[in-house]
């Protein structure tokens, strides 16, 4: 562990008013101490939530994992034709829905692969079949990704995607597909995925319908820190524009099953990277420690680097589990409730949209 150097205790000491620049963030995340910038991150944090931590009770639901992207880092796709692939039905989800219809789900979070198969009624349909058999539970629902694939593949503006799906029952845009922006990284790591521009670009177009949307980064792959910082950059950028995004979530390669095989991050690096996370993206309210790939000990102590939000309870978690991720598949909200309390912070349930529930 080094000393925090001067130049580094300079940024460190002035006021949140004043922004980082990427320059000054690359000096924190090289040059201050683990303990000093964590805490500088901490400050923020108790600034703008002070001791709650908050916690949704949410079912993930993975409709396929039949894609046409061969994304180096992903073990949850497959290869159209592959015999491991997999397609639910709309009947099927409405059965997943149903084993759950006793617990009191606030977020259906709805992604999947790229399946050429697939017709954009599919998309309308499923939307709509959530919405009935929760009618209570918000709707987060397809990356970016996955619009601009429907648009390209029904020959429609991202926009009128998007408001198809919204008077179907969406009700925001998770932040899956993000990756790391940088054009050069992407071509070796996701070539045949969208741009980071274009990325951007249907998150704004988003926002300006009225549509949150939440953002993503996973690093600890190839990427260096430069690419972390301009990544972050992009989005404050986008924010400042648009103020649609209501959550950042660092997401910690997971090495397991995947070609690119990378080392993937240590318990260091997460926490500098949740640290300058909320030191840098100072107009996203919301900062997320996600258990299942940083690991339930790691999340906690993410609670003490920035981070506000614990997620939820998922049910069953498949995409960071089929990359080798160790934590468990779900849990319950009692679980969700100690893993906080026994971190120091005060446990507050949530709504998808980040809204404190009435007596959570």
């Amino acid at each position: 562990m080094h000393d925090t150097s001067p130049a580094a205790r300079r940024i460190l000491d002035r006021p949140s008013s004043v922004r980082l620049t990427p320059d000054d963030a690359l000096t924190l995340v090289r040059e201050a101490s683990p303990h000093d910038l964590c805490a500088r991150a901490m400050d923020e944090r108790l600034r703008r939530h002070g001791h709650a931590a908050y916690y949704v009770f949410n079912q993930h639901i993975n409709f396929t994992n039949e894609c046409v992207n061969a994304c180096r880092f992903c073990a949850f796709s497959k290869r159209p034709g592959s015999p491991d692939a997999v397609t639910h039905t709309v009947d099927d989800i409405r059965a997943m829905i149903r084993r759950r219809l006793g617990q009191p789900v606030r977020e259906m979070h709805i992604v999947g692969g790229l399946n050429p198969k697939l017709p954009f009624s599919y998309y309308l349909e499923l939307v709509r079949a959530v919405a009935r058999e929760r009618p209570e539970a918000a709707i987060k629902a397809f990356t970016a990704v996955e619009v601009a694939h429907l648009a390209d593949v029904e020959g429609r503006t991202e926009e009128d995607i998007l408001a198809a799906l919204m008077e179907a029952g969406l009700m925001m845009l998770p932040g899956g597909g993000a990756e790391v922006f940088s054009p050069a990284l992407r071509a070796k790591l996701c070539p045949e995925k969208i741009s980071g521009e274009r990325w951007l670009r249907v998150h704004a177009k988003a926002h300006g319908l009225g549509l949150p949307t939440n953002a993503t980064m996973l690093f600890g792959h190839i990427e260096a820190w430069e690419d972390r910082i301009e990544h972050l950059h992009a989005l404050r950028a986008l924010q400042d524009k648009t103020g649609g995004f209501l959550c950042f979530i660092p997401l910690p390669y997971q090495p397991g099953n995947n070609p690119l095989s990378a080392r993937g991050p240590d318990g260091a690096d997460y926490l500098r990277t949740i640290a300058i996370s909320r030191l840098y993206l100072d107009n996203i309210p919301n900062l997320k420690a996600y258990w299942v790939m940083a690991g339930i000990k790691a999340a906690q102590m993410a609670l003490w680097a920035g981070a506000d939000d614990f997620d939820g309870t998922l049910v069953e978690e498949r995409v960071g589990h089929a990359a080798g991720a160790d934590t468990p598949k779900g849990l319950t909200v009692t679980e969700l409730r100690q893993a906080i309390a026994m971190a120091g912070f005060t446990p507050v349930e949530r709504d998808a949209r980040f809204r404190p529930v009435e007596g959570g």
